[in-house]
Formats: structure tokens, sequence, C-alpha cells
């Protein structure tokens, strides 16, 4: 993560005059659970390891009270915040289906604090929120790979980056899942230096810390198990090409071989075609839209490279064994 200054050593942040920084954390209902101990905990170490407080953990929910995590564990809330406080960093933890994130009182409570100069961060679902508040505007960002797509039909202008997280002094966003403990230790480190974030770290056996642009899913020939270089290259090319699906003959020349030996790899590697592979592909891809936007029927067909409404149906139909609008 990049320095605001020269690191400083475990003897804290002068200019903090010896004040725990606040750090807060809004939840929405449905967060993951994991996701939010991943990016308070190392908050909570750092004070034990200090053997004083250098970080206050506040929880806001909207109307105060409870607020229920995806796995039906309560945290305790705080109401919105109006005032500032002494808010240092506020992030937004957010998971379950997006149509759930049209909060207007939590859009508000996001800008309000970005005016007060309060560091607004997203956690999982959260950089969602933070778009739709209008304080991601040009900046670099990254969501749980898992809402990627509805972000991008949501917010077509966004500066989405598919990295684990993005360290921007004051829009840091995190995947969710364990990114957090990767970002929380650049945030250590950058006010405790990194020997004491390595300290933090090790309490967690967290002994590999990620760095921001690693990647948030396991590689293509992992998910796939598919280790033949044509075969995994035309696979990756299928994953990006989902709206705008090439030809057996430009995927076969993209990759140097002929349609036939990319026809027989495919039966070979994989155990069905190349049109079932890349059917399967968009139709995944779909269905996502589906679950976690309000996109029509069609402009999610035409989303997937499909001719019509009509056609995504059946093939949805086919593969999943139900019709999109049943699913949804």
């Amino acid at each position: 993560m990049s320095q605001t200054g020269p690191l400083i050593s475990e003897e804290g942040d002068p200019a903090s005059g010896g004040r725990p920084q606040e750090i807060g954390f809004l939840l929405v209902p449905g967060f993951a659970l994991l996701s939010f101990a991943s990016a308070c905990e190392p908050f909570r170490a750092a004070n034990d390891l200090a053997g004083r407080a250098l970080y206050r953990l506040r929880y806001f929910g909207e109307g105060g009270g409870p607020v229920v995590s995806s796995s039906g564990a309560a945290i305790p809330a705080e109401p919105l915040p109006r005032a500032r406080f002494r808010l240092h960093t506020l992030f937004v933890c957010a998971g379950g289906e997006p149509a759930g994130w049209d909060r207007p009182a939590i859009h508000a409570t996001l800008r309000r604090m970005a005016r007060f100069g309060v560091r607004i961060g997203g956690i999982s679902g959260g950089p969602y929120l933070m778009a739709a508040a209008g304080l991601l505007g040009n900046r670099a960002f990254t969501i749980h790979w898992e809402y990627a797509g509805a972000t991008v039909e949501a917010f077509p202008d966004a500066r989405l980056t598919r990295a684990r997280y993005v360290a921007d002094a004051d829009r840091p966003t995190c995947g969710g899942g364990v990114a957090p403990l990767d970002m929380a230790y650049g945030l250590i480190a950058e006010r405790m230096g990194a020997a004491f974030a390595r300290r933090v770290s090790d309490w967690f056996l967290h002994t590999a810390v990620g760095a921001a642009d690693d990647p948030q899913r396991a590689s293509a020939a992992e998910r796939y198990r598919v280790h033949h270089p044509a075969l995994l290259a035309v696979i990756e090319t299928m994953e990006k090409t989902v709206e705008a699906p090439l030809g057996r003959r430009a995927m076969a020349r993209l990759v140097s071989i002929s349609e036939r030996h990319l026809d027989r790899l495919f039966i070979e590697k994989r155990g069905f075609s190349f049109t079932a592979q890349y059917r399967a592909i968009r139709l995944a891809h779909g269905r996502r839209l589906l679950r976690q936007s309000p996109l029509r029927i069609g402009e999610i067909a035409a989303s997937c490279g499909f001719a019509s409404a009509a056609h995504f149906s059946r093939s949805y139909r086919s593969q999943f064994g139900c019709s999109p609008t049943a699913d949804r």
C-alpha cells in the first residue's frame, strides 16, 4: 500500500496524540460475517499486541439495533452517524443480493461522512453502495467477483478492477472473504509500521500477505481443471467475451490450431463441446445478473450474447431446469 509518509515505529503515530483511531463499520443486513471479521479483528489484535488502544471500533446500522449477517449472527449497532465524531475511517460492509442495497439513508450517510473528511472504504459488496452514493467517480476500486457483473451493468463508467483490494488513500476497497486481512495489514502498516503489521498478521497465522493486485479467484486452470495451454487460453477468452461471443474459427486462430483440433480438445479434456462450454459460461453470467440486478430479461440476454430473450430463456431452462422468470 502506498504510504502517506515515512514508516513509523511501534511507539505509535505522533500526530494522533496517542488517541485511538476510530474505525467504523456500517453494516448492511445480509453482510458476510467472514468478511466483517477479517476486517475488524486485525485492529482488535493490534490493540492487544500494543498493550493500549490504538484503534476504537464502532458499528453502525440503518435504524440502529442489531444487524443480522448472512449466517444469522446479529451484531449490535448504533444508528447511522450524523456527526463526524472522531471517525477516521468508515467501512461499508454488504453481502447478499444487490437488490437489497437500494438504501438512500446509507447513501446519504456515506456522502455526509465523505464531506466531513472521513475516509470511506468498502468491503465485499460495500463498494457497490459507495458507487451508488457517487463516491467512486473516476476512481479505481474493487468488489467481490460475484458482484462484478451487476456493478458493471449498474455503473457502466465505473473503473472496476478484479484485484483483491485497492489501496486508494481515502477510498480503500476490497473483495471481501479473507482479503480484508490483507487490506488491514496495509492500513495498520500505514500507521504503525510494517514490522508491527507483520506481528498482527502472524497473530492470525496469516503468513503470506496478499498483494493488492493479486487475483480474487483461483485461476481458470484450477477452476476448470485444464492445463493444456491452447484450451486454457480459449476458456479464459470465453469468460471475457460473454457479451460478444467469438466464433469457433476466431478462437482457433487465436491459439493457432485448427477448428477440428479445438473440438477434439474440448471433448477430450472437458467432456463436452466448444459450443456447450461457451453457452454454460454465458448462462452462468446471466444467472448472476438475473439474481443480482434489476435488468429486464431481454437486457440480460443481450449482456450474455443471446440474439433474443426467447433464445436466452430456452437455453436457460435447458441448463438450469427452470425459466429465468421462475429463478428470479
